[in-house]
């Protein structure tokens, strides 16, 4: 009889993390801050890679980390970044997200 060695490889999905505090160049706004996303939201499809998965990223900046994470698993998104900055899809296409669109700066200016 002979004996087959089945190897399992289990590749565990990378857990996210809120990204560590960033200083943008100059004091922002929040409504500045919006404004910066937006744009990079608007133009991210652009860049690259497939639709869903830049909706599935937008969802996931947007969303509390856990619901996050669960975002990120479902759409098949392969986190390099475990702040989110560098991930791909399945078929090996790169995204890549500023820190401003996942979270704001230290010195931002806190609209009134």
């Amino acid at each position: 009889m002979e004996l087959f060695a089945v190897y399992i490889l289990t590749v565990g999905k990378k857990k996210i993390r809120k990204p560590k505090p960033w200083k943008h160049s100059g004091p922002i706004t929040g409504a500045q801050l919006t404004q910066m996303r937006e744009e990079f939201w608007d133009t991210a499809p652009h860049y690259g890679g497939r639709r869903e998965i830049w909706d599935a990223l937008k969802a996931a900046a947007e969303a509390e980390l856990s619901f996050a994470q669960t975002i990120i698993d479902s759409a098949g998104v392969i986190v390099q970044s475990d702040d989110l900055t560098v991930c791909y899809d399945e078929r090996g296409a790169k995204y890549e997200l500023p820190k401003y669109v996942l979270s704001a700066p230290v010195n931002l200016i806190r609209d009134n």
